[in-house]
């Protein structure tokens, strides 16, 4: 299995612990939430993992280098010229991989109850694992689970391929930040180039390819974005 950790941004939501360190160092229960994330994916089964990194870059690559890459094989994405956001950073990282297996893609600062081996088992295509919680931004899936569309609630904003989406049966779930990839998309990226939201590329295309969703009614998830939420996620874990 193949996986690939979000690590490059600048978590300035976490300041000011990120102004000496990168969020995925920021230690909660006395682990950094690279090295939480890195054992979870190791304990189902995965064997592959790429990180990519851009501030304090060299800080996670020497603490995965003290530990050995915690006895599996971890490759670095390096984005310190520029963030390319998660289409642009997910594209650059892809061929960094040794096959073109599905790959698990996960932000480095969610926490989080997900079943991640069921979810990469169930993938038979490009999935997103959503959920049904209060937010103001929304994917929309059809009746068999297709990516059809996007929409803010608050400003009335949607996005789609589909110039029908606001008279289209759908349902709005709220996306986790935690997805299966598979390589067979990387050929429609050509002409995406530098930075751009691998969301976006999704909407792009989901009129021509099945991008699907993974429901989890009973998801839990935390965000390990602000000061605050490192209590909460110590009682999480």
């Amino acid at each position: 299995m193949n996986a690939l950790i979000f690590a490059a941004g600048l978590g300035t939501r976490l300041k000011p612990l990120t102004d000496t360190m990168p969020k995925a160092m920021v230690p909660v229960n006395g682990k950094p939430l690279v090295q939480i994330l890195i054992e979870k994916l190791k304990g189902i089964g995965v064997t592959e993992i790429v990180i990519n990194v851009h501030h304090f870059a060299q800080q996670i690559i020497d603490f995965v280098e003290a530990n050995n890459s915690f006895g599996i094989n971890i490759k670095f994405s390096d984005e310190t010229d520029m963030l390319l956001e998660t289409g642009g950073g997910l594209k650059k990282a892809a061929r960094l991989f040794s096959d073109e297996q599905p790959i698990l893609v996960h932000n480095v600062d969610i926490l989080s109850n997900a079943d991640l081996f069921s979810l990469y088992n169930h993938a038979e295509t490009t999935t997103l694992l959503v959920s049904q919680r209060d937010t103001q931004r929304y994917l929309l899936f059809d009746e068999t689970n297709r990516l059809i569309g996007w929409t803010n609630i608050a400003t009335g904003e949607y996005k789609s391929p589909f110039p029908d989406i606001q008279e289209r049966p759908a349902r709005g779930l709220a996306f986790s930040g935690i997805q299966v990839f598979h390589p067979s998309l990387l050929p429609l990226m050509d002409s995406w180039q530098g930075k751009f939201s691998i969301i976006d590329f999704y909407l792009s295309i989901c009129d021509k390819v099945e991008i699907k969703c993974y429901f989890d009614s009973q998801l839990q998830l935390l965000d390990v974005g602000k000061l605050d939420s490192i209590a909460k996620a110590e009682a999480f874990l």
